[in-house]
């Protein structure tokens, strides 16, 4: 019997878009930077776009979410104030019009295929939208970023038209929402759930308890 004391586990639900999920993914950085005890995190893909979606995976920005001129002064607000927080550059606060199926479509290729290139990956989508206001629905863009991590840029560009791969997201969308997820960032740990961009000390008593 190994005495080898059992790693903590959390996972994620994000997506690039987010502004939020950006801002949540540096507070998990800081309080990772802390911990003296290993943390794996897994990264769960979700769609925020999912119900304005036509059938061909395009966004229909007609569709009405309910989401006005209020919301969204209200959403750049709170982005100031965790900019501040967690002492964050962004160039923009919201980025409403980007897609970002893409860039979680190839994200997903890389996570399963190069693995340990992934986490570079990742930090690239989100730097490229948030920093440099890069479209990350481009796969010009995407591959950019690929190349520049060290992958292989033209598996990216194929990965972005893998229909199995879309397939594969769909079900992860659709598993985030079965299980009760409805927003993001969602940070989860043995059941427990801490939403939205939370600071370093939520997460350490989410995953530490009191």
């Amino acid at each position: 019997m190994s005495d080898t004391e059992p790693v903590d586990q959390l996972t994620i639900y994000a997506d690039y878009v987010c502004p939020f999920c950006y801002l949540g993914k540096r507070s998990l950085e800081q309080y990772r930077e802390r911990r003296e005890k290993p943390l794996e995190v897994e990264w769960h893909p979700f769609d925020l776009r999912r119900d304005k979606r036509r059938e061909d995976g395009s966004i229909d920005h007609s569709v009405d979410d309910g989401k006005d001129d209020d919301y969204f002064e209200q959403a750049r607000e709170n982005v100031r104030r965790l900019q501040a927080e967690y002492d964050v550059e962004m160039s923009q606060e919201l980025a409403i019009d980007v897609d970002s199926l893409p860039a979680q479509q190839a994200s997903w290729y890389v996570r399963q295929h190069h693995p340990d290139e992934w986490p570079a990956f990742d930090a690239a989508i989100y730097e490229a939208l948030w920093q440099t206001e890069r479209n990350i629905g481009d796969p010009d863009v995407l591959g950019s970023l690929a190349e520049d991590t060290g992958l292989p840029t033209d598996e990216i560009r194929d990965a972005i038209d893998d229909s199995g791969l879309r397939a594969e997201l769909e079900e992860l969308f659709t598993d985030a929402h079965q299980r009760g997820i409805t927003g993001v960032p969602t940070f989860v740990h043995e059941g427990y759930a801490a939403r939205g961009a939370v600071p370093p000390a939520q997460l350490e008593r989410l995953l530490e308890g009191e």
